[in-house]
């Protein structure tokens, strides 16, 4: 087996190992009532654009091979290191969703009885989700040897996150007003200390 080949199952593992962790808080979180709603096609294109850069395109280049003409030689040292983002990236994952809890929702939603989740992650950074798609698609690309498949993730991220949070932001403030603000002035948007 080659490295190309590991660092593809590596990154099959990894979106199986994403979906098992956001499938149950979806399914609690269709449960809770929406109170706001500031869904947008906007909205849409984003989660579409992060769906397709990071799941769909890359796995259509596992299952077939096609580009192959965007194909470049892989390194270990470079699987090793996109596993180990894209573990990070999983934990991160993982952990956000745990601690919003029942706030978690995959739209621009708040859900009944909302609150300001500013603990854990959330205490150096105010989307540590989009943190984790961030590590995903870097990872992604250390994972899988091709240009268009491996670097697909990050025009997708990059799609979702400036189309969205932004409006996330603002919606929070609305929601929060002076309690949200103080929480921006303490806390980075998704890398500690730094943006």
């Amino acid at each position: 087996m080659g490295v190309a080949t590991i660092g593809e199952i590596v990154w099959v593992l990894g979106i199986i190992a994403w979906y098992i962790i956001r499938y149950p808080f979806e399914r609690r979180a269709r449960r809770r009532r929406v109170v706001t709603d500031r869904s947008s096609p906007a909205d849409g294109i984003g989660l579409a654009s992060a769906l397709f850069g990071m799941a769909i395109l890359p796995g259509f280049y596992v299952a077939s091979g096609i580009p192959k003409v965007a194909d470049h030689p892989v390194n270990a040292w470079a699987v090793a290191f996109g596993t180990i983002i894209f573990a990070a990236a999983l934990w991160v994952f993982r952990k956000s969703h745990k601690e919003l809890g029942r706030n978690w929702s995959i739209t621009l939603e708040i859900r009944e009885s909302h609150k300001l989740v500013d603990t854990g992650l959330y205490a150096r950074i105010r989307h540590p989700m989009y943190t984790s798609f961030l590590l995903m698609a870097v990872g992604q690309a250390f994972l899988l040897a091709n240009w268009v498949a491996g670097l697909a993730g990050l025009v997708g991220f990059a799609v979702l996150f400036f189309l969205r949070v932004g409006k996330e932001e603002r919606m929070m403030l609305e929601i929060f007003g002076a309690e949200y603000r103080a929480y921006m002035e303490r806390t980075k948007r998704i890398v500690p200390y730094i943006y």
